[in-house]
């Protein structure tokens, strides 16, 4: 025989577990500080001067 369950404290613990899920993700996508964030936008913005400078120009091509 099966278990009997209330359904009333089934529905609010699923609805308890999927906010704790939103929240977690919430806190992975917003939770850094201002400095990390500064940082990681300095880097990013390091990463994009060094790919600019890189790339090769299109008139230094034809005139070769």
């Amino acid at each position: 025989m099966s278990e009997i369950i209330n359904l009333r404290q089934a529905k609010k613990r699923r609805a308890r577990a999927e906010k704790e899920a939103q929240a977690a993700a919430n806190r992975t996508k917003f939770g850094r500080t201002k400095g990390a964030r500064k940082k990681t936008e300095a880097e990013q913005k390091k990463a994009d001067r060094e790919l600019d400078a890189k790339k090769l120009d299109a008139k230094k091509l034809d005139r070769d």
